[in-house]
C-alpha cells in the first residue's frame, strides 16, 4: 500500500502521513459514536465506566459540566464499539501497517483523544514505547484523524528523527510522569513538525518518536484515534497500563511462538494511579484521586 518514498520517510523521519485512508462510512460511524459519548458524559460529574483493569473508560477534564462537556479521553473504544473495531482490526489502515512491520501484526491497545473548543488539555512531549515496553522495536502507533487537524486546533507535533535515539527517561526522580525533562520539552517545542491533515487521513508513527501537542485554541473540535500495534514476535515486558479486551489479537498474518529481542537496557514504566496518562503528566481531571 505504501510506495517506496513513503517507506523511506518512515525510516528517516519516524512517521509518515497517508491521505484519504479511512472511508467516509467508517469515519461517520466513529464520529457518531463520539457524539453519543459526549452527550452521555453530560450526565456525569466524575470519570466513569470501567476498563478491564478497573480504570475509568471515560476521562473528563477538570471543569466538565453538562453545559460545557469536557470528555478528553475514551480508553479502548474497540471494547465497546463495532465502528472502531471495523477500522482497527481490518481494512486499509492494517494493510499500511503490514507494509512497515509486517506481515504478522498484533493489536495492543487504543484510545481516543478529544480536544473540544474551550478545553485546556495538552499533550506534553513523550515517547509511546516507555509506557508499554516491548522486546523489540517493530512497534508503531496508528493515528486516525477524525477531524481536520492543524496548528489552530491543537494538531499533533512530532520531532523528526527522534525515533533513532536516545531513549529518554519518563521519570522525575522516583515518580513516573509520562513525559521527558523540561530541557528536552523545550527542544521539541522549538523543532517539532506539525502533523496536519484532513478527517480520514492517517499517520503511522514509530513508538520511539518524541511527540506532543498544544491545547485546542479554535472553535473546531480535534478528535484523534490512537492505536498501538506490534509485530507478532514482539512481546510486552509487563502488563499493559490500560489493557483492551483484544490485547494481543492478531490482525494480520499469524501468531508467532518466537520472541525477538533488541539489545540494550530499557527503563520500565510505573503503572500510574490516574485513569489516563493526562493525570500522570500533571493535568487535573474530575477523578477523586487524580494525580
Amino acid at each position: 500500500m505504501l510506495n517506496q518514498k513513503q517507506k523511506e520517510a518512515y525510516v528517516k523521519d519516524g512517521y509518515v502521513i497517508l491521505p484519504n485512508v479511512i472511508s467516509t462510512k467508517d469515519l461517520y460511524g466513529m464520529q457518531n459514536e463520539i457524539d453519543k459519548w459526549i452527550e452521555e458524559s453530560k450526565s456525569y460529574q466524575d470519570n466513569y465506566g470501567k476498563t478491564k483493569n478497573g480504570k475509568a473508560r471515560f476521562d473528563l477534564e477538570k471543569g466538565h459540566t453538562a453545559t460545557q462537556p469536557k470528555l478528553r479521553r475514551v480508553a479502548n473504544p474497540t471494547d465497546i464499539s463495532e465502528a472502531f473495531r471495523n477500522v482497527l482490526f481490518r481494512g486499509p489502515a492494517i494493510d499500511a501497517i503490514v507494509d512497515l512491520i509486517g506481515p504478522d501484526i498484533k493489536f495492543h491497545h487504543c484510545k481516543l483523544n478529544i480536544k473540544l473548543p474551550g478545553m485546556e488539555t495538552r499533550v506534553d512531549y513523550h515517547q509511546d514505547q516507555p509506557f508499554d515496553m516491548h522486546t523489540n522495536d517493530d512497534h508503531l502507533t496508528l493515528l486516525v484523524l477524525l477531524d481536520d487537524m492543524n496548528e489552530e486546533n491543537g494538531c499533533l507535533k512530532v520531532l523528526k528523527g527522534s525515533h533513532l535515539g536516545p531513549r529518554y527517561s519518563h521519570y522525575d526522580g522516583d515518580q513516573f510522569v509520562g513525559k521527558v525533562s523540561e530541557e528536552i520539552q523545550q527542544i521539541c517545542r522549538r523543532d517539532s513538525s506539525n502533523i496536519e491533515g484532513s478527517a480520514g487521513d492517517i499517520c503511522l508513527m514509530h513508538t520511539w518518536c518524541l511527540h506532543g501537542g498544544k491545547a485546542n485554541l479554535s472553535q473546531k473540535p480535534r478528535r484523534m484515534l490512537i492505536c498501538d500495534y506490534t509485530s507478532a514476535d514482539n512481546y510486552p515486558l509487563m502488563p499493559p497500563i490500560v489493557p483492551a479486551d483484544e490485547t494481543g489479537k492478531i490482525v494480520a498474518g499469524k501468531a508467532s511462538r518466537n520472541v525477538r529481542f533488541r539489545e540494550g537496557v530499557l527503563e520500565l514504566p510505573e503503572h500510574y494511579k490516574s485513569d489516563s496518562f493526562f493525570g500522570a503528566q500533571g493535568q487535573k481531571g474530575t477523578e477523586k484521586e487524580a494525580m
